[in-house]
């Protein structure tokens, strides 16, 4: 299990560092998953406007997935606390919904069982095409690689990421899939026509 703290914008104190890394790695032993890995960055924004200026994000790499947190607080030892009681909640869920998961579908053949999971969260797919048309610049890019994956893994991590939308290729059709949190509650999939 390694655990890098590092700052942005901000030089991490020996003390804040040895806090994070309590914490977090608290939250991880808890699991007993391996391998853990997790990258932990504090930064703090300097616009007095800002209510919770403290920021802890907190990245965790284990056996194909990502699990990411991002909380802000007041003070960065809250925000490092609240990040570490999300991670293992996050943990939690990666424990029951994937290793769990792959052990009951070996026992009883039932993959499909993932599809009955509900989701919270909203995705307004006009007001987000209104926003993309009012700007006119591109403000940041990200490069990724699709992975080829089943719905069901897709679901997954949408879940463990806690996006609102997941972009893949699905293994099957070789299609381009987009998965996204309906504001009913579930998911919707967009499909490429072949």
């Amino acid at each position: 299990m390694a655990i890098i703290v590092t700052g942005r914008k901000m030089t991490v104190s020996d003390a804040l560092r040895q806090y994070a890394e309590e914490k977090i790695g608290n939250s991880m032993k808890v699991m007993d998953i391996d391998p853990l890995d997790a990258e932990v960055v504090l930064s703090v924004k300097k616009n007095p406007s800002i209510a919770l200026p403290c920021q802890c994000e907190v990245t965790i790499r284990t056996k194909g997935n990502v699990v990411r947190v991002e909380e802000d607080e007041q003070d960065m030892y809250a925000a490092i606390d609240v990040a570490a009681a999300k991670v293992l909640r996050q943990l939690r869920k990666y424990k029951t919904r994937v290793i769990d998961r792959k052990v009951r579908a070996g026992a009883h053949g039932d993959p499909a069982s993932i599809r009955n999971m509900d989701g919270t969260g909203d995705l307004d797919l006009d007001a987000l095409m209104a926003d993309l048309a009012a700007e006119d610049e591109v403000v940041r890019t990200k490069e990724i690689e699709f992975e080829p994956m089943t719905e069901e893994e897709a679901l997954i991590q949408i879940d463990l990421l806690g996006h609102d939308f997941y972009a893949f290729i699905d293994r099957d059709t070789e299609a381009f899939c987009v998965l996204y949190r309906r504001g009913e509650g579930g998911y919707g999939l967009l499909k490429q026509a072949l």
